[in-house]
């Protein structure tokens, strides 16, 4: 059957930088919010007839799932995050800020996928190909089938592509290849759009795994239309903060896998490694107890983490007592200390109130909530929790303490670390088995949680009266 095709010419508008289209002009784009940036297109919009079938329609219980199936890249914390590891033919963006790690574990996992027996290319677009070899030989990434070529015409990329037939295909970045065909600069939306669907063209016909890297804007969403992040079939976020060495890689969009798994990394000077149990990154490694100090389970996807939760509490010299977080909601400790002060009468109000984490983790879930209370209680009292004793439940305005989801989880990995005493919501025991070596303590609201604290802080209990007359 053949194909016949019209056309028909609609005046449209649309947007220079993000690609939004529109019916009638306007000064202003509806999705960037940038102004004079829409043009007339007036571009013809073709319409497709029916066309011959070269493969037959399969019945689905015959197709092969072997085309699926993911192959491990070496990088056990990279492949817990993609789902068991790389599929052919699937198109996998990684994003992130600069200089947060992206190229070197990429470099890592393009290095032991050619130590497999695979033909690897890695193709950079940001950096001279002698840059690429003096990291791989810092990080130790050199590999026989490993190819490296520093280009950014998209043409001479599938023409590599094409001489080598890879089984991994590595773009470092999606924003710096450019097609002669397509008008503008590279990394606007027209070259972004045409760059990343002849990548995963070119990977669907030859079945060769393509990582993408992404740049990412101020805010941290990923440069370019959003319609990369619908081509792709998986979008990783690589995390971290410039003054840590602890890295995160979590998948924000998956079809191959869950998005609830998250990978832990450590990044130094000798490269990237994977860390299989980070819990102690996040915890002091003093051998005494501190006042002002507690210690909370988070839920990173499904992986618990330990982490420790700092304060101090001091009196204050200005009008405006200081309120300083790092590493937590500042809103979060804002309507805590609030809660303190209302509901269990602690003279938190007027002093200045400082609250971290240990070792650069950020704890966004309300979990933490009790952890805080405990950590800004034990500060006022200038009594210390023991080192054993671990808190999470989430914490209202009426000074309830709420359950939180995946408890058993949470015991599970305080038990395997060695703490011996749990505060947890009250009714949350119910339906929850407490692993063997740990007791776990009900609270029902903050009052309560700080009598319970005071009790395995000094073997008598602390009632929040008595915090309140400190």
């Amino acid at each position: 059957m053949a194909t016949r095709t019209t056309t028909r010419r609609t005046p449209g508008f649309r947007c220079a930088e993000c690609g939004w289209t529109t019916a009638k002009w306007v000064g202003r784009c509806g999705e960037c919010q940038a102004w004079g940036t829409v043009a007339e297109t007036g571009a013809a919009i073709p319409r497709t007839t029916a066309a011959a079938v070269a493969t037959p329609a399969q019945r689905i219980a015959d197709v092969d799932l072997t085309r699926a199936a993911a192959r491990p890249t070496g990088v056990a914390e990279f492949d817990r995050v993609l789902g068991g590891g790389l599929v052919p033919g699937g198109v996998v963006l990684v994003a992130g800020e600069p200089g947060v790690g992206k190229s070197t574990l990429l470099l890592d996992v393009a290095a032991r996928t050619a130590r497999s027996g695979a033909d690897v290319l890695y193709i950079s677009g940001e950096e001279s190909a002698a840059q690429v070899r003096t990291r791989a030989e810092r990080i130790d990434a050199m590999a026989d089938t490993l190819f490296l070529a520093a280009e950014t015409d998209l043409g001479t990329v599938l023409g590599h592509v094409e001489a080598r037939s890879p089984a991994l295909l590595v773009v470092d970045s999606v924003q710096t290849i450019a097609s002669a065909d397509v008008e503008g600069q590279a990394g606007n939306v027209s070259q972004v759009r045409e760059v990343t669907g002849s990548l995963i063209q070119a990977a669907k016909s030859r079945g060769v795994a393509v990582l993408l890297v992404g740049h990412v804007t101020k805010d941290g969403s990923i440069a370019g239309p959003r319609l990369l992040e619908h081509l792709v079939d998986v979008v990783i976020a690589f995390e971290g903060d410039r003054h840590s060495r602890l890295r995160l890689v979590r998948a924000v969009k998956n079809r191959f896998g869950p998005t609830d798994e998250v990978g832990c990394f450590d990044l130094s000077d000798g490269g990237i490694v994977g860390l299989a149990d980070p819990s102690g990154l996040f915890l002091s490694t003093r051998d005494h107890a501190v006042a002002g100090t507690c210690v909370t389970v988070t839920l990173e996807g499904r992986r618990p983490l330990v982490a420790e939760v700092q304060a101090l509490v001091a009196p204050s010299t200005l009008p405006s007592p200081r309120r300083t977080s790092s590493g937590l909601d500042s809103a979060r400790l804002a309507m805590i200390i609030a809660v303190l002060d209302k509901r269990a009468g602690a003279p938190v109000g007027s002093r200045d109130i400082f609250a971290a984490t240990v070792g650069g983790v950020r704890i966004t879930e309300p979990a933490a909530d009790l952890a805080i209370v405990c950590a800004v209680a034990s500060s006022v009292v200038d009594r210390a929790l023991p080192t054993d004793v671990v808190a999470f439940g989430e914490v209202g305005l009426a000074g309830e303490v709420r359950r939180v989801a995946g408890l058993d989880r949470r015991l599970a990995e305080a038990a395997r670390l060695g703490f011996r005493h749990a505060l947890v919501p009250a009714g949350s025991l119910g339906d929850t088995t407490t692993p063997p070596g740990i007791r776990a303590v009900e609270v029902a609201d903050v009052p309560r949680a700080i009598e319970a604290m005071g009790r395995l802080a000094g073997g008598r209990s602390t009632s929040a009266a008595a915090v309140g007359t400190v």
